[in-house]
C-alpha cells in the first residue's frame, strides 16, 4: 500500500497499519526510510517558524536552518533509535513478545504518520506565532503522535514476530 494511504489508515487504526507493515517482513531499510522521511518533514515544518524568528530577531536564517537540519537529520535519528530500544525493553517488562525492529517501526511510523499535523504546527508557529493556537495544535500533534506510537507498539509487541 502507498505511504499516503497508510498514513490516512493510521488515523483510523494505528495498530492495524503497523501489523500490516510488520507482515511485509523485517526490512531495516524501510524503517530507516520512514524515520528519515519523518525527520525531513519535521525539518521542513520548522522553516516558517525559523523565518519568523530570523525576521523578528535579525538572526541569520541560514544559520538557523543549518542548525535545525543538523538536529533533525543527524542527531534526532540517533536519539529516536535509543528511544525505540528503551520502549522495547519496557515492553519486555510487561511481557511484550515483539522484536526491536517492531518497536523501531512503531516509533518511526508514528513520527511519519503524524507529520501532517507537524506541518500544521510549523505553519501556525510561522504565521501566527506563540499563543493559544500554537499550543492547541502542538498538544493535538503530541496526542496523535502518542496514540500512533503506543497503538503501533502495542500491536508490534503483541504480534511477537521474530
Amino acid at each position: 500500500m502507498a505511504v499516503t494511504r497508510n498514513i490516512t489508515a493510521t488515523y483510523k487504526g494505528p495498530g492495524r497499519v503497523v501489523t500490516g507493515l510488520l507482515a511485509m517482513g523485517q526490512r531495516e531499510d524501510r524503517a530507516l526510510a520512514y524515520l528519515m522521511a519523518g525527520c525531513l518533514v519535521v525539518f521542513v515544518a520548522q522553516m516558517p517558524k525559523l523565518a519568523r524568528q530570523a525576521h523578528l530577531t535579525g538572526e541569520d536564517l541560514n544559520m538557523l536552518m543549518g542548525a535545525t537540519l543538523m538536529a533533525w537529520l543527524f542527531i534526532a535519528p540517533l536519539a529516536l533509535y535509543c528511544v525505540a530500544g528503551l520502549s522495547h525493553l519496557v515492553a519486555k517488562l510487561f511481557k511484550g513478545r515483539g522484536t526491536g525492529y517492531g518497536a523501531r517501526l512503531a516509533l518511526f511510523w508514528a513520527l511519519l504518520a503524524s507529520s501532517p499535523l507537524m506541518l500544521l504546527n510549523g505553519l501556525v508557529a510561522g504565521f501566527i506565532g506563540p499563543g493559544i493556537e500554537l499550543q492547541i495544535v502542538g498538544i493535538l500533534w503530541f496526542a496523535i503522535f502518542m496514540w500512533f506510537w503506543f497503538g503501533g507498539l502495542y500491536a508490534a509487541e503483541r504480534a511477537g514476530t521474530e
